[in-house]
């Protein structure tokens, strides 16, 4: 059975993320209204979660289809739609099986490249699905360096992806983007708590990256 064709069943990190959401910090919070901002047109977000990205999309937004493959998960998005300022479907497929007859004009990935299991296909699958000068925004933990890469690469060997939903901490996620064939640009790193906090999950890269026309 090819990644693609596995049935995302998680029920202790969706029990998990879905307290972990109502105390997301407000650093975090601000990030992703402005991982969102300026969006338009239609829009596919990859990896929903619980639906915390809905009420920050703005009215410029026609349409938002929302990838969501853990059931548990879904089914509190589907919750969040009912209220969100613009229209959004969820739907439970994973991102390797999702297809689409019409192109969308932007990708939003949120806290999702860490956790999917094969990211250089699921990139590439986005890209076909972006109409050219499509954007990717994404808003992703990245790899550290020095002692925090330690630390990074320490809990992605021992307990924090099976607690976290496969989550792993010590990606270069932007040059994965790079090698998929979109351009990068607008990009920065923040820290969502002080540097010294020993948080493998500390440090966030937030950008935008386009297919070239």
């Amino acid at each position: 059975m090819s990644n693609a064709d596995k049935l995302v069943d998680n029920p202790l990190f969706a029990r998990l993320w879905k307290t972990l959401s109502n105390y997301e910090p407000e650093s975090v919070r601000r990030l992703r209204i402005e991982n969102l901002a300026g969006l338009s047109g239609r829009v596919l977000e990859v990896g929903a979660g619980t639906g915390t990205n809905f009420e920050y999309y703005p009215s410029t937004v026609d349409e938002v289809v929302a990838i969501e493959p853990e059931r548990r998960l879904a089914e509190v998005a589907r919750r969040a739609a009912a209220n969100a300022p613009v229209p959004v479907t969820v739907t439970g497929d994973t991102a390797e099986r999702f297809a689409s007859s019409q192109p969308f004009d932007a990708v939003v990935c949120s806290l999702v490249l860490c956790s999917i299991e094969e990211p250089n296909s699921v990139l590439r699958q986005l890209f076909s699905l972006l109409r050219p000068g499509g954007e990717l925004r994404y808003l992703e933990h990245v790899a550290g360096t020095g002692y925090r890469a330690r630390l990074q690469r320490m809990a992605d060997a021992t307990i924090w992806p099976r607690l976290l939903g496969n989550c792993h901490t010590h990606r270069d996620t932007e040059q994965t983007i790079v090698d998929t064939g979109f351009q990068v640009r607008d990009n920065r790193r923040e820290w969502a708590m002080p540097p010294w906090v020993p948080m493998p999950v500390s440090e966030f890269a937030i950008g935008k990256a386009v297919r070239p026309a």
